[in-house]
């Protein structure tokens, strides 16, 4: 797979999960380099298609948020709002604190957090994680001139159209990405009794249809067993990375 965006190789050591993000057990980290550029190919198909760039993006089984709080500390720029959901209320919780980290209150108590945990155990790694809020807090003041970003978190199951219409509060989202349970570490939940699981992408698109902007792009990261081959949607890209297939999605014209 060619990368056609996030091309050059940059230590991203400072977003690591589990240094300044908050990491939790059970919710993988996703490779930050393809987190970028999966995005920054949405913004791209937006663009073809003559759409602002000015985003909602949204991820609808946001885990951690690990995912979401990446590209928004990446593209911040771009976006206007950041919304995630899941069916676990710890995760979103910890979605909540992770997002809060590109807000000056969060990376406040964060950077205490570090502070008091090197003054405990005086530990490297401790040392380091400060180091690297200090790079989180030169980025916000790099962002302080932008536009103001909204920055929500609920849960619901991915597959409950009502709920995350409710939830989102009338809003449209611009740009779905989302690295969907495939099995390995997070399986799907929220599925109700004779639903298919082997549909769980389809069910999940049927839920998102109603809350989608014109010209919206959904990035579903997956294994390569899970089709979306949903009648309403059409494929507008692909590719492939080690075990992960990416797809990209447009809502189909009515």
């Amino acid at each position: 797979m060619q990368y056609l965006f996030a091309t050059e190789r940059p230590d991203y050591s400072d977003l690591a999960s589990g240094r300044v993000f908050y990491s939790l057990a059970g919710n993988p980290a996703f490779p930050v380099r393809l987190a970028s550029e999966i995005y920054q190919r949405c913004l791209a198909l937006r663009r073809e298609a003559g759409a602002g760039m000015s985003c909602v993006l949204y991820d609808p089984c946001c885990g951690a948020g690990y995912l979401l709080g990446v590209v928004t500390y990446l593209h911040a720029e771009t976006l206007r709002g950041v919304i995630g959901s899941d069916w676990d209320e710890k995760a979103v919780g910890m979605t909540r604190r992770n997002l809060g980290l590109l807000q000056s209150a969060g990376l406040t108590q964060r950077t205490a957090e570090l502070t008091e945990l090197h003054r405990l155990y005086g530990k490297p790694a401790h040392r380091e994680a400060l180091d690297s809020a200090r790079v989180f807090q030169q980025r916000l003041d790099t962002l302080a001139e932008s536009q103001p970003l909204t920055l929500h978190a609920f849960q619901a199951s991915a597959f409950d159209g009502r709920a995350l219409a409710q939830n989102l509060g009338g809003a449209r989202v611009d740009i779905v990405l989302s690295d969907v349970p495939y099995g390995l570490h997070s399986t799907w939940h929220g599925l109700d009794a004779g639903q298919d699981p082997s549909r769980a992408l389809d069910l999940m698109l049927d839920a998102l249809l109603p809350v989608l902007a014109p010209q919206a792009v959904v990035a579903l990261a997956s294994d390569k067993q899970q089709k979306a081959a949903h009648p309403k949607f059409r494929r507008v890209g692909r590719f492939q990375v080690g075990k992960r297939k990416i797809v990209f999605l447009k809502a189909a014209p009515e």
